[in-house]
């Protein structure tokens, strides 16, 4: 029984379309068996459901329409504005829009309005509902959006693909008693990679198991397979990744590599064990999203030259600085795409190593066997490479050895996590480098963030809030002062505004003034300034640069440098 069951009933009385008694055995039946009224009289061939509706929406004074009869005028581009899931779940379909009366969707339950309520809140206008059959409605779906489900066309697209996995032998065969698993799972990394997600979290709560998408720094909650299928789930990703399936207590880590669309996808899995299961996270490893030139990174011409110089140095250290998942490794990847010339010798050091590169001799840490970064540093080094790239700084050993390196004649790439630039100095310094090796080996340090970038497809004009007046402080009248854009939201971009992301950066050059500071000791908050007086710009500043460029929206640069307001 529903909440809305008692008014169904009276309302089919008052019409006359069933009697009192008949009203009071549906209530009663529907108290039995737990089922809806509607679906009891319909069951019972009392009155169609279609005919029930319709009687509804005059009742509350709403338009009933024949949706078979103008499908054929609908434009085809009202169907993005209510997104394909939103549309298949709640059976909507959207019918006209304009600037006067808003959007018009057709439904079929009249009572149910959480749905239009919340299409009203996404879409930020109004909103006005129409009924109209159901299986006209479906119809309509169907031909636009698709039969069935998302994860039941994925499927479907899947299983007609034959595409394989590593580590079968054959393609998926439909006889098989775990092909269905298979698939599902193979279906979950395709689709993905097909929405260019960075990251798949595949999440057991206590009554659902939850499977989300990293898109551009942000996560988004997918349509999840059901509970029931959790165990078979893990269990074939340890497969696939390598993994021991007997052990549930301890977390595990591994790799899988899968061809997709004619690529080899690989994937780095971790798993580690949750109060109601194994929770999974698979970073999608894609190489083409290495083969980046720095204009794609989201430097400006100025940033570019400035940085361009310091990766073609012969010697010292460039450091990359920021949080995990700015985008730390793809910078330095480029560069040593950038720089990757058959008179030069390149050995890299990582945990573990991501993306393997072609002319690049890479090496991966294994700490079980003694092969620290120190010790494959120290090692690399008897090798004469012309350019080394450790994954990161963490310790002085490690730290001292690359600025040995650097200071006989290397050219040395590595990461810090720091939160601006000029901290990088204070950290070295912090973790025992005595700060001349530090001023004579640092050539230039780079912080960044990444921000999305706006859909080029939707982006239209728009106006600060009074919030983001307030949050630009003294920057106010040079950002306001300039046009300002967001994405509206498009079938393109998802119909969130962003498709994509590009860095913000913050780079100091090395100098006479900033080395100086460096051997009197001085704290990291007179190194920014003395930087920012040689012309360093802040991550804040390069960020509203490239908002009032139309490369991303206020929202961004205030997300992701809110500390930095300097």
């Amino acid at each position: 029984m529903t909440a809305n069951d008692e008014f169904i009933l009276e309302t089919l009385v008052k019409h006359d379309v069933i009697d009192q008694e008949t009203s009071n055995d549906a209530l009663e039946m529907s108290y039995e068996e737990r089922k809806s009224v509607v679906d009891l009289l319909v069951e019972h061939e009392v009155c169609a459901r279609d005919d029930i509706m319709s009687l509804l929406a005059e009742d509350l004074g709403m338009e009933v329409i024949q949706l078979a009869k103008i499908k054929g005028d609908i434009d085809p581009e009202v169907y993005p504005l209510v997104p394909k899931e939103i549309a298949q779940k709640f059976k909507i379909v959207p019918i006209s829009n304009d600037p006067v009366n808003g959007l018009t969707v057709a439904v079929n339950d009249p009572l149910n309005m959480d749905p239009i309520d919340n299409l009203r809140i996404l879409l930020n206008q109004h909103v006005e509902a129409v009924v109209a059959p159901l299986s006209e409605i479906e119809d309509v779906l169907e031909g636009y959006y698709g039969a069935g489900s998302a994860m039941d066309n994925m499927m479907e697209d899947l299983t007609q693909s034959g595409i394989a996995l590593a580590g079968d032998t054959k393609t998926f065969d439909q006889d098989d008693d775990d092909a269905p698993i298979i698939r599902l799972v193979s279906l979950l990394i395709i689709d993905a990679y097909r929405i260019k997600a960075s990251d798949i979290h595949i999440e057991p709560m206590e009554t659902e198991l939850r499977v989300r998408y990293r898109i551009d720094g942000v996560l988004r909650i997918v349509e999840s397979p059901p509970k029931r299928l959790q165990a078979a789930i893990i269990v074939r990703l340890k497969i696939m990744s390598n993994m021991n399936i007997a052990e549930k207590r301890v977390p595990q880590d591994g790799r899988i590599k899968i061809p997709v669309m004619g690529k080899d996808l690989d994937l780095r899995v971790s798993l580690i064990p949750t109060t109601h299961g194994e929770s999974i996270v698979m970073r999608l490893l894609d190489k083409d999203s290495l083969k980046l030139g720095l204009p794609d990174l989201g430097f400006f011409q100025d940033d570019q030259a400035t940085f361009e110089k310091l990766i073609s140095m012969a010697d010292g250290i460039i450091l990359v600085t920021g949080p995990t998942g700015s985008g730390k490794t793809t910078t330095l990847y480029s560069c040593l795409n950038e720089i990757n010339k058959p008179d030069r010798k390149i050995i890299t050091v990582e945990e573990p190593v991501e993306y393997q590169l072609d002319g690049i001799n890479q090496v991966n840490v294994r700490k079980d066997i003694g092969l620290t970064f120190a010790a494959a540093l120290r090692a690399m080094l008897r090798q004469a490479p012309n350019i080394v790239m450790l994954g990161e700084i963490r310790d002085n050993e490690t730290a001292t050895i690359a600025i040995n390196a650097s200071l006989t004649g290397h050219l040395v790439f590595s990461t810090l996590h720091t939160n601006d630039a000029p901290s990088a100095i204070t950290r070295l310094v912090d973790i025992g480098v005595k700060p001349f090796q530090v001023a004579s080996s640092v050539r230039g340090i780079m912080a960044q963030r990444l921000v999305r970038y706006i859909c080029q497809n939707c982006k239209e004009e728009t106006v600060p809030t009074e919030r983001d007046k307030m949050l630009l402080g003294p920057y106010a009248e040079q950002v306001l002062n300039a046009p300002l854009y967001k994405g509206a939201g498009c079938e393109k971009c998802g119909g969130n505004g962003y498709k994509g992301r590009r860095g913000i950066f913050e780079i100091v050059v090395m100098t006479e003034e900033i080395q100086k500071l460096i051997f009197d000791g001085a704290p990291s908050t007179v190194l920014r300034v003395k930087a920012r007086e040689n012309g360093m710009r802040t991550l804040r500043e390069d960020g509203l640069r490239k908002a009032i460029s139309g490369m991303t929206t206020l929202d961004e640069v205030f997300r992701v440098t809110m500390g930095d307001d300097a």
